[in-house]
Protein backbone atom coordinates (compact mmCIF):
# COMPACT_ATOMS: atom_id res chain seq x y z
CA UNK A 1 0.00 0.00 0.00
CA UNK A 2 1.65 3.44 -0.92
CA UNK A 3 1.39 6.43 0.96
CA UNK A 4 -1.15 8.55 -1.07
CA UNK A 5 -3.98 5.45 -0.61
CA UNK A 6 -3.31 4.73 3.01
CA UNK A 7 -3.95 8.78 3.31
CA UNK A 8 -6.98 8.31 1.38
CA UNK A 9 -8.17 5.03 3.50
CA UNK A 10 -7.56 6.89 6.53
CA UNK A 11 -9.82 10.01 5.53
CA UNK A 12 -12.36 7.88 4.40
CA UNK A 13 -12.54 6.23 7.45
CA UNK A 14 -13.01 9.15 9.46
CA UNK A 15 -15.85 11.08 7.32
CA UNK A 16 -18.54 8.92 9.16
CA UNK A 17 -16.83 10.30 12.72
CA UNK A 18 -16.03 13.93 11.65
CA UNK A 19 -20.19 14.05 10.47
CA UNK A 20 -21.34 12.81 13.65
CA UNK A 21 -19.27 15.48 15.66
CA UNK A 22 -20.66 18.05 13.41
CA UNK A 23 -23.90 16.95 14.02
CA UNK A 24 -23.17 16.61 17.45
CA UNK A 25 -22.31 20.02 17.47
CA UNK A 26 -25.11 21.43 16.19
CA UNK A 27 -28.30 20.01 18.00
CA UNK A 28 -26.19 21.40 21.10
CA UNK A 29 -25.61 24.55 19.75
CA UNK A 30 -29.67 24.40 18.77
CA UNK A 31 -30.50 23.03 22.25
CA UNK A 32 -28.28 26.44 23.57
CA UNK A 33 -30.26 28.76 21.05
CA UNK A 34 -33.49 27.94 22.42
CA UNK A 35 -32.81 27.30 26.10
CA UNK A 36 -31.27 31.72 25.81
CA UNK A 37 -34.93 32.50 24.01
CA UNK A 38 -37.09 30.53 25.49
CA UNK A 39 -36.05 31.05 29.36
CA UNK A 40 -32.63 33.41 29.70
CA UNK A 41 -33.92 36.16 27.84
CA UNK A 42 -37.50 36.50 28.94
CA UNK A 43 -36.28 35.96 32.51
CA UNK A 44 -33.95 38.78 31.86
CA UNK A 45 -36.35 41.10 30.89
CA UNK A 46 -39.18 40.17 32.53
CA UNK A 47 -40.91 38.42 30.05
CA UNK A 48 -43.51 36.02 29.44
CA UNK A 49 -43.49 32.88 27.46
CA UNK A 50 -46.93 31.65 26.60
CA UNK A 51 -47.95 29.21 24.11
CA UNK A 52 -50.88 29.64 21.66
CA UNK A 53 -53.64 27.57 21.80
CA UNK A 54 -56.04 28.21 18.95
CA UNK A 55 -56.21 29.77 15.23
CA UNK A 56 -57.82 32.70 16.12
CA UNK A 57 -53.88 34.81 15.01
CA UNK A 58 -53.32 32.58 11.91
CA UNK A 59 -50.88 32.89 9.46
CA UNK A 60 -49.06 35.07 12.31
CA UNK A 61 -49.20 33.40 15.26
CA UNK A 62 -50.75 29.49 14.35
CA UNK A 63 -51.19 26.97 17.21
CA UNK A 64 -48.17 25.44 18.64
CA UNK A 65 -46.21 29.04 18.31
CA UNK A 66 -44.42 30.44 21.71
CA UNK A 67 -44.54 34.08 22.29
CA UNK A 68 -42.95 36.29 24.41
CA UNK A 69 -44.25 38.64 26.01
CA UNK A 70 -42.46 41.60 27.32
CA UNK A 71 -44.40 44.13 29.82
CA UNK A 72 -45.31 47.33 28.39
CA UNK A 73 -46.81 50.82 29.81
CA UNK A 74 -50.43 51.00 28.32
CA UNK A 75 -50.04 54.72 27.38
CA UNK A 76 -46.95 53.41 24.85
CA UNK A 77 -49.74 50.65 23.26
CA UNK A 78 -50.79 51.60 19.32
CA UNK A 79 -53.06 50.19 17.24
CA UNK A 80 -51.89 47.28 15.29
CA UNK A 81 -50.12 46.30 18.64
CA UNK A 82 -50.23 42.66 19.32
CA UNK A 83 -51.09 42.81 23.11
CA UNK A 84 -51.51 39.49 25.91
CA UNK A 85 -54.44 40.86 27.78
CA UNK A 86 -55.84 39.28 31.01
CA UNK A 87 -60.07 37.66 30.29
CA UNK A 88 -61.03 38.91 33.63
CA UNK A 89 -58.15 41.48 36.19
CA UNK A 90 -56.74 39.40 38.39
CA UNK A 91 -57.83 36.49 36.54
CA UNK A 92 -54.98 33.59 35.08
CA UNK A 93 -57.16 33.20 31.80
CA UNK A 94 -55.66 35.42 29.19
CA UNK A 95 -55.92 35.78 25.43
CA UNK A 96 -53.84 37.70 22.85
CA UNK A 97 -55.04 39.69 19.91
CA UNK A 98 -54.52 42.72 17.97
CA UNK A 99 -55.51 46.27 18.92
CA UNK A 100 -57.74 47.79 16.63
CA UNK A 101 -58.91 50.45 17.72
CA UNK A 102 -58.30 52.50 21.04
CA UNK A 103 -60.49 54.90 22.92
CA UNK A 104 -60.28 57.86 25.44
CA UNK A 105 -61.92 59.16 28.15
CA UNK A 106 -62.46 62.18 29.73
CA UNK A 107 -60.23 60.91 33.03
CA UNK A 108 -57.52 60.15 30.82
CA UNK A 109 -57.52 56.85 30.94
CA UNK A 110 -57.88 54.30 28.28
CA UNK A 111 -59.61 51.34 26.87
CA UNK A 112 -58.51 48.75 23.64
CA UNK A 113 -60.68 47.12 21.58
CA UNK A 114 -59.10 43.80 19.94
CA UNK A 115 -59.63 41.31 17.70
CA UNK A 116 -57.82 37.98 16.22
CA UNK A 117 -56.47 37.87 12.62
CA UNK A 118 -58.05 34.79 11.70
CA UNK A 119 -61.78 35.90 13.83
CA UNK A 120 -64.02 37.68 11.38
CA UNK A 121 -65.45 39.62 14.41
CA UNK A 122 -63.90 41.66 17.40
CA UNK A 123 -63.73 40.68 20.87
CA UNK A 124 -66.64 41.27 22.49
CA UNK A 125 -65.65 43.22 25.47
CA UNK A 126 -62.91 46.41 25.78
CA UNK A 127 -60.24 45.83 27.59
CA UNK A 128 -58.88 48.25 30.35
CA UNK A 129 -55.29 49.20 31.56
CA UNK A 130 -55.17 47.51 34.00
CA UNK A 131 -55.95 43.84 32.13
CA UNK A 132 -52.71 44.38 29.93
CA UNK A 133 -50.30 42.10 30.64
CA UNK A 134 -47.68 42.28 28.02
CA UNK A 135 -46.68 43.27 24.39
CA UNK A 136 -45.34 40.57 22.00
CA UNK A 137 -41.56 40.72 21.52
CA UNK A 138 -41.07 38.12 19.54
CA UNK A 139 -42.70 34.17 18.70
CA UNK A 140 -40.57 30.33 17.85
CA UNK A 141 -43.17 28.61 15.41
CA UNK A 142 -44.03 25.51 17.08
CA UNK A 143 -41.90 25.60 20.43
CA UNK A 144 -44.84 26.28 22.12
CA UNK A 145 -45.31 22.35 22.39
CA UNK A 146 -42.16 22.34 24.21
CA UNK A 147 -42.69 25.08 26.71
CA UNK A 148 -46.02 23.45 27.40
CA UNK A 149 -44.47 20.15 28.13
CA UNK A 150 -41.47 21.46 29.95
CA UNK A 151 -43.65 23.88 32.23
CA UNK A 152 -47.02 21.44 32.51
CA UNK A 153 -47.12 18.31 34.29
CA UNK A 154 -43.97 16.70 32.23
CA UNK A 155 -41.65 19.15 33.48
CA UNK A 156 -41.02 17.13 36.61
CA UNK A 157 -39.22 14.61 34.55
CA UNK A 158 -38.08 16.32 30.88
CA UNK A 159 -35.85 19.05 32.56
CA UNK A 160 -33.42 16.82 34.62
CA UNK A 161 -33.84 14.12 31.35
CA UNK A 162 -32.97 17.10 28.71
CA UNK A 163 -30.21 18.12 31.65
CA UNK A 164 -29.06 14.38 32.06
CA UNK A 165 -28.70 14.13 28.30
CA UNK A 166 -26.61 17.16 27.98
CA UNK A 167 -23.93 16.14 30.74
CA UNK A 168 -23.56 12.59 28.94
CA UNK A 169 -23.13 14.34 25.68
CA UNK A 170 -20.53 16.42 27.53
CA UNK A 171 -18.87 13.60 29.17
CA UNK A 172 -18.82 11.66 24.78
CA UNK A 173 -17.13 14.33 23.83
CA UNK A 174 -14.65 14.95 26.19
CA UNK A 175 -13.85 11.18 26.60
CA UNK A 176 -13.87 10.63 22.48
CA UNK A 177 -11.46 13.76 22.11
CA UNK A 178 -8.89 12.34 24.79
CA UNK A 179 -9.35 8.76 22.96
CA UNK A 180 -9.05 10.20 19.72
CA UNK A 181 -5.58 11.97 20.63
CA UNK A 182 -4.51 8.92 22.20
CA UNK A 183 -5.07 7.07 18.60
CA UNK A 184 -3.53 9.67 16.59
CA UNK A 185 -0.41 9.43 18.42
CA UNK A 186 -0.15 5.58 18.55
CA UNK A 187 -1.12 6.02 14.69
CA UNK A 188 1.79 8.30 14.11
CA UNK A 189 4.51 5.92 16.28
CA UNK A 190 3.26 2.77 14.35
CA UNK A 191 3.72 4.90 10.55
CA UNK A 192 7.05 6.13 11.81
CA UNK A 193 8.32 2.67 12.64
CA UNK A 194 7.08 1.41 9.71
CA UNK A 195 8.70 3.70 7.45
CA UNK A 196 11.51 3.40 9.15
CA UNK A 197 11.66 0.01 8.46
CA UNK A 198 10.45 0.43 4.90
CA UNK A 199 13.75 2.53 4.32
CA UNK A 200 16.24 0.24 6.73
CA UNK A 201 14.80 -2.17 4.23
CA UNK A 202 15.39 -0.43 0.85
CA UNK A 203 18.96 0.37 1.89
CA UNK A 204 21.66 -1.49 -0.24
CA UNK A 205 24.13 -3.31 1.58
CA UNK A 206 27.77 -1.76 1.91
CA UNK A 207 30.11 -2.97 -0.19
CA UNK A 208 33.55 -3.48 0.60
CA UNK A 209 36.45 -3.43 -1.65
CA UNK A 210 39.02 -6.16 -2.10
CA UNK A 211 40.85 -6.95 1.26
CA UNK A 212 44.94 -6.60 1.06
CA UNK A 213 46.70 -9.68 0.88
CA UNK A 214 49.04 -11.16 4.28
CA UNK A 215 52.45 -9.93 3.70
CA UNK A 216 54.00 -13.48 4.33
CA UNK A 217 57.89 -12.49 4.20
CA UNK A 218 57.50 -10.13 6.90
CA UNK A 219 55.08 -12.43 8.87
CA UNK A 220 58.66 -15.13 8.83
CA UNK A 221 60.55 -12.49 10.16
CA UNK A 222 58.36 -11.47 13.23
CA UNK A 223 58.71 -15.39 13.87
CA UNK A 224 62.64 -15.80 13.61
CA UNK A 225 62.95 -12.56 15.99
CA UNK A 226 60.86 -14.14 18.34
CA UNK A 227 62.41 -17.34 18.19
Amino acid sequence: MTKHSAAAQGANRGLPHYIGVALSAALLLLVIALALLVIVIPKAVGGIPLTVLTSSMIPHYPPGTLIIDRPVDPKDLRIGDVVTYQIESGKPGVITHRIIAIHSSSDGSRTFQFKGDNNSQPDVDDVIEKQIQGRVWYSLPWIGYVNNAVNGQGGNWIVPALAGLLFAYAGYTVASAIVGRRMKRKRAVLAQASAERVIALAEPPVERGPQPLPDLKRDRSRRARLR
